[in-house]
């Protein structure tokens, strides 16, 4: 049993994760740390499963370290920078770390460069990843054991599936490691789902609310209805309506025209505490992202699911930080939602976001409030 894990999370995130480690996982002890890579020592005695859950908000994706394959090489891009006999000696490195371990798929990603948005970076999978993982699966020793879309370097594995991770730090520095797939994010190469923005996106908003509905697996039924408040200019809108609910978006600016004039979207033109709760009385679902502190969105969130007219069933709520040092309030964020009914809540920090987290909130069963007759 290896005796090290690996965590990768977004550059600037490093400090709170390893507060947040510290809380829940205490015996771990720092070994290694770069800006959106870490790996920690674990304790002689640990028990971890491979398909052991870290239970963190801001771990982008993590496994067992099996340590690092190096090749001195000047510094670059992948392309052009190494020859044939370089590249092969780096994948049977990899292979060699694996030995005796039954490798089912292969997730290869690339730390991130910076922080989201800084120089208009955006966390992706690259086509340096996918280069890499094209070599180790062509260097795979074992390829009988490779299951049905292995070759595809973004395709998500299944649950229960043995992987292979490989960590692209720098040209000359991989890491090595494995999980076994469980958690939505972790049948992802490095937490980070593949889609493209549509050509038709009115925003990058589109980007956040779909992975926040993939990630959630909230059970939002077609034809349901679902207010948004901070709706403008209309991203996060297009990816509700293109699952076929119906859209009350809450501004009170502009939405763009394209959002607009979608037969299932309504725009209230104000803000959230200008708007009567009787517009909510046959919303069930609620999303909320605004530029404002987490207390702001709570306190306009809660006045809303607190009303005696309004039932909502679910919630995706995305709190903002200002400051890093926020983030250390998130449990008590977390328990202020639990307090309006939710009893199951989770957070996490996408791979689309910025500073901030999101939280998907369910009450489970469902208990619909009685109609206490007509009030605003």
């Amino acid at each position: 049993m290896p005796d090290f894990i690996f965590v990768t999370c977004q550059i600037g995130a490093e400090g709170v994760l390893k507060g947040e480690l510290a809380r829940h996982w205490p015996a771990l002890r720092l070994a290694f740390s770069r800006p959106g890579f870490l790996t920690f020592k674990l304790p002689p005695d640990h028990s971890l499963a491979e398909d052991f859950d870290l239970e963190s908000v801001f771990a982008r994706a993590y496994g067992f370290s099996l340590g690092k394959v190096t090749k001195s090489a000047r510094a670059g891009r992948f392309s052009g920078q190494y020859d044939g006999r370089t590249l092969e000696k780096l994948a049977a490195g990899v292979w060699k770390a694996v030995e005796g371990r039954s490798v089912q798929r292969i997730h290869v990603w690339q730390k991130d460069a910076r922080a989201p948005g800084n120089h208009g970076f955006d966390p992706s999978l690259s086509e340096e990843a996918s280069n890499v993982h094209r070599l180790l699966v062509e260097a795979c020793p074992h390829p009988e054991n490779l299951a049905r879309g292995a070759r595809h370097p973004v395709r998500p594995c299944k649950p229960g599936e043995s992987v292979l991770d490989c960590v692209l730090l720098a040209p000359d520095q991989w890491w090595i490691g494995y999980h076994r797939a469980n958690s939505i994010p972790s049948l992802y190469p490095g937490g980070m789902m593949s889609f493209e923005l549509p050509p038709e996106a009115v925003s990058r908003a589109w980007l956040k609310m779909e992975e926040a509905l993939r990630w959630s697996r909230l059970p939002i039924p077609r034809g349901a209805r679902v207010a948004e408040i901070g709706s403008a200019p209309g991203g996060t809108s297009q990816a509700l309506l293109a699952r076929g609910l119906w859209v009350t978006g809450i501004d009170p600016a502009e939405m763009n025209p394209a959002v607009l004039n979608h037969p299932r979207f309504t725009h209230i033109r104000r803000r959230s505490t200008q708007v009567r709760r009787r517009e909510f009385q046959k919303i069930r679902w609620l999303t909320a992202d605004m530029n404002v502190t987490p207390k702001f969105t709570l306190d306009a969130i809660e006045a809303i699911v607190a009303h005696p007219r309004v039932s909502i069933r679910g919630l995706l709520l995305t709190l903002k930080f200002t400051r890093w040092d926020m983030a250390e309030q998130l449990p008590d964020h977390l328990d202020r939602i639990r307090s309006w009914g939710f009893n199951v809540v989770r957070a996490r920090q996408l791979h689309h976001n910025g500073r901030e987290v999101c939280v998907a909130a369910l009450q489970q069963p469902f208990h619909r409030k009685p109609f206490l007759g007509q009030r605003r």
